[in-house]
């Protein structure tokens, strides 16, 4: 399992939300001369989609090489075909991954994109409107959708783009030799290690190579945490080692905060309740995120650690689909990503033991059902989970 390679001199932006994040992401695509690589899980049919749709199809219309890469399950059928004929017609080239599931259940979950191998972007941030309910378009939202990306310039820049044609490549027809020297390429790759400002490094999961790798850069930070660990996901359903690294950094003296979104999925939210007796006994602060939909998959650790991009602290994401993460030590980036942490904080509802204590046998059963379907649920679709 490989652990996070930093490489120095890059830029890095926090980019909060559509309002930060499609403005830059259509800006870099209207100034893209050679090539723009796109991968994302939601691609909707709403004013956003169309806007980023009509950006890549000016894009292929004036000669730069588009290759778009969406999700079939989080995409929906009709708008991923939709989608594919009305791109073909500038001449953009478009894959759908795993349709019909007939690569098993993995989902790409990533989004990223790679312009002119000088720019990139990478994130948790689909492409669909921030008012709109990702799972029912017809559902406004009270507030925008919470939620971030980065975009980077600099030298890992070229490992992001590497990544990007290798899933183009596997998502197209390989044969078993081709995919295997695939594969042996891919392992071969040696990432640079930097020294300096701005470190970054690009953590993928994959069911090939990088099984573990998105925990396991997780498991080291929280590990070596002196201060503080402040943790935003919507889906926190991690395994036992996770769960057990953030209670031992609070039992040592970490001051350890988790900020979880609540309130799309009741058997999701039976599943995160069922840890907090234990998290809280070990000294863990929850807080409820009920203001909006809360989509950030971000964390800061100490005064200089800190990861944003598209993996769910859950085991669909730790365990079965792919995803992509950028990890950044930086302090003034960190201090960056705190800030919007404490501002989600502020909107969200602190959870006691107390307010545990007040739930009837019946709803702390439910609690302990849900979790024992969902270990069941993933024991048998993802290796490694307990």
């Amino acid at each position: 399992m490989r652990t996070v390679n930093f490489i120095a001199h890059n830029q890095v932006t926090l980019l909060q939300s559509g309002t930060e994040f499609f403005p830059a992401l259509i800006a870099a695509i209207d100034a893209a001369r050679y090539d723009i690589y796109f991968e994302t899980y939601i691609f909707a049919a709403d004013d956003t989609g169309t806007a980023v749709e009509a950006a890549l199809r000016r894009a292929a219309a004036r000669g730069v090489k588009v290759r778009v890469i969406v999700d079939w399950f989080g995409t929906g059928h009709a708008q991923a075909t939709r989608l594919g004929l009305s791109l073909a017609e500038d001449g953009v080239r478009y894959r759908v991954f795993n349709s019909w599931f007939r690569r098993g259940v993995t989902r790409t979950h990533r989004k990223i994109v790679v312009v002119d191998r000088e720019s990139a972007f990478v994130g948790g941030i689909n492409i669909n409107d921030d008012w709109l309910c990702d799972y029912d378009q017809a559902r406004r939202l009270p507030a925008p959708r919470w939620d971030f990306a980065v975009q980077l310039r600099g030298p890992l820049v070229a490992t992001i783009h590497h990544e990007a044609q290798t899933q183009w490549a596997r998502v197209g027809r390989m044969g078993l030799l081709k995919r295997i020297g695939l594969y042996r390429e891919m392992r071969a790759v040696q990432l640079g290690i930097g020294s300096k400002p701005m470190l970054a490094g690009f953590v993928v999961r994959d069911n090939l190579r990088n099984r573990r790798t998105i925990q396991r850069a997780y498991l080291q930070a929280l590990g070596h945490a002196r201060h503080s660990v402040m943790l935003a996901n919507p889906y926190f359903a991690p395994g036992r080692k996770f769960r057990e690294a953030l209670a031992s950094a609070a039992k040592r003296g970490v001051e350890v905060t988790l900020l979880i979104g609540v309130g799309e999925f009741r058997l999701q939210d039976a599943v995160a309740h069922s840890f907090y007796p234990k998290l809280l006994a070990a000294g863990v602060h929850v807080i409820e995120y009920r203001k909006t939909q809360l989509h950030a998959k971000v964390a800061v650790i100490d005064d200089d650690w800190a990861t944003v991009g598209s993996s769910n602290c859950d085991g669909l994401s730790l365990f079965v689909n792919q995803e992509a993460n950028v990890v950044v030590k930086d302090a003034e980036f960190a201090q960056a990503m705190r800030r919007h942490i404490q501002l989600g904080i502020a909107d969200g509802v602190l959870i006691r033991l107390d307010d545990l204590r007040q739930f009837g046998w019946l709803r702390r059963s439910g609690h302990g059902a849900a979790y024992f379907f969902y270990r069941l649920m993933m024991r048998i679709f993802a290796i490694g989970y307990t």
